[in-house]
């Protein structure tokens, strides 16, 4: 398991199997939270596991 709490677009993007633009675009449409600390974004690792489980939700309707 990995320590990290935040991590960059670029690494959420190939976490998802993104490019930076669609990452980008996902974070200016509201679908994946971002937090700007000076002049970086960056995202939490956890609202990127929330982000990836509700598109597993859409998906599959909802079903466990």
């Amino acid at each position: 398991m990995s320590d990290e709490i935040l991590i960059t677009v670029r690494e959420a993007g190939r976490r998802l199997g993104l490019g930076r633009s669609m990452t980008y675009r996902l974070i200016q449409t509201g679908g994946l939270p971002s937090l700007k600390i000076g002049g970086a974004r960056r995202i939490l690792v956890a609202d990127l596991e929330e982000f990836v489980q509700s598109l597993r939700d859409e998906t599959d309707g909802g079903a466990e």
